[in-house]
């Protein structure tokens, strides 16, 4: 059901159009001229503007021209007699969406009013959608606390505003299409399309009808001809993974396309200009499949213009605690706050050598969210065989270790390691130190005094 604000100064056109529109499911706002419009405009939302242009003291122009600065997104129909087309054609070109002549057609003007709607529809989803893009892969957004993943981010930063090709690097599940999108979002590219293809995922002829498309009758179940993903993604990126996988045969072909900027369909000798960006990524040793005879040395060369490698998990223990936050956030149905960590888990996450790297630490999240038991996420939820990981200690000191002038006496010892774990703690609880304090078992109080120095200044409490 829509709001639909209508305009016209005569009552018995008010008194038609809002029986029409009210039968059709529709929520209506009648305006007796355009002063009352001009009020009801001022002080409520709408989702549709269906006014008269002949209208005084105040026209529908004038309303319209109101529209067009002050609420650009409200859709306007406008209604005028047959000898107005002229300025109908006018109000067109000040943005409104579109008119109807009067005496006007039942039919005509609900499919005008549903098309409108419809079309604010999608432009509020358009925008929505692109929000989300920026949001979900804004570098900020992108976990990046150990030295490896702020290397990534200052590449993404230098090589998305170029249309230079990218090769990245990184073990299955630590985030290599992430990275590209990323790269994609912050281009000159990123209204356009994103396309993504697994050379690893399909068998040789359906990947080469996939990446360049084919005629109709070029091989057994080509009934039509079909676009492929290079001409599909024109103006945007196109993102390769396991490029590894590509067989020699397509290698050649795609080869040409990066030289010529040109795709020819399977089947076809017609070659179709195109303007995209190539990104890939690999989890194999490419210069060795060079040696082997498995890789052309020419196609990796025109891909590995700017490498960026993404280092596993168990390599940037850093950025784990801070991954386990956000998964928490995400996972979490929306309304409800993330569920809080039992202590132990934090050192469990950071023991396990999480072998599927990043996407394999969003599963045991995922999993630990849906056993989880009054908000809490306990030991026992976990995977089973991340739940026996044993709890890494540091290594014991020897002997050569020891020297009575430098080495820290227990105490300064044990009020390091609580200052780490303390800012792991808040790490997990999102900064929030009532939860915090919660899952350590200690109260608020306590909880300040014990912050690392500095913090407990911006939050002074008296004592207990």
């Amino acid at each position: 059901m829509a709001q639909i604000l209508l305009i016209d100064d005569e009552p018995s056109i008010l008194s038609v159009l809002s029986t029409l529109l009210k039968a059709e499911g529709h929520d209506v706002v009648p305006a007796l001229g355009g002063e009352k419009a001009k009020e009801l405009l001022a002080s409520q939302e709408f989702d549709l503007m269906l006014s008269d242009i002949r209208m005084a003291p105040i026209s529908g122009m004038e309303l319209l021209r109101c529209v067009h600065d002050e609420k650009p997104a409200l859709p306007v129909v406008m209604l005028t007699a047959y000898g107005s087309v002229e300025t109908a054609i006018e109000a067109l070109k000040l943005g409104a969406f579109d008119y109807v002549t009067k005496p006007f057609k039942v039919d005509e003007l609900l499919i005008t009013v549903q098309r409108a709607l419809e079309y604010s529809k999608l432009r509020v989803q358009n925008v929505y959608l692109k929000a989300q893009l920026g949001a979900r892969y804004h570098l900020n957004n992108i976990v990046a606390e150990s030295k490896a993943m702020q290397n990534v981010c200052e590449m993404i930063k230098k090589v998305a505003p170029t249309n230079t090709a990218v090769l990245i690097y990184g073990e299955s599940g630590t985030g290599k299409e992430l990275v590209a999108k990323a790269i994609h979002a912050h281009s000159q590219r990123r209204d356009k399309r994103f396309l993504a293809v697994s050379c690893a995922a399909l068998p040789e002829p359906l990947l080469e009808s996939e990446m360049f498309g084919h005629v109709k009758g070029s091989f057994t179940g080509a009934t039509a001809n079909k676009e492929g993903l290079l001409e599909a993604a024109v103006g945007g990126t196109v993102f390769l993974d396991e490029v590894s996988s590509m067989p020699l045969s397509i290698q050649g072909k795609f080869l040409r396309v990066l030289q010529e900027k040109e795709v020819r369909r399977v089947g076809s000798n017609k070659d179709v200009p195109i303007d995209v960006r190539v990104i890939a990524a690999t989890n194999t040793n490419i210069e060795k499949m060079i040696q082997e005879g498995k890789f052309r040395e020419d196609l990796f060369y025109r891909l590995n213009v700017i490498p960026i490698e993404i280092k596993p998990l168990r390599e940037r223990r850093e950025d784990i605690l801070l991954l386990v936050s956000h998964f928490l956030r995400t996972e979490t149905p929306q309304g409800q706050p993330p569920p809080l960590i039992d202590p132990e888990i934090s050192a469990i996450f950071e023991s396990y050598p999480w072998p599927g790297n990043v996407r394999e630490l969003e599963n045991a999240i995922k999993h630990a969210i849906t056993f989880a038991r009054d908000n809490k996420i306990t030991k026992d939820v976990l995977p089973p065989k991340i739940a026996v990981t044993p709890i890494q200690t540091s290594k014991p000191l020897g002997a050569e270790d020891i020297d009575s002038t430098k080495a820290k006496s227990l105490k300064a010892f044990l009020r390091t390691k609580e200052k780490e774990y303390l800012k792991q703690v808040l790490s997990v609880a999102n900064g929030d130190k009532e939860k915090a304090a919660k899952a350590l078992k200690i109260s608020l109080a306590t909880l300040y005094r014990k912050l690392p120095d500095g913090e407990e200044a911006k939050h002074p409490v008296e004592g207990e």
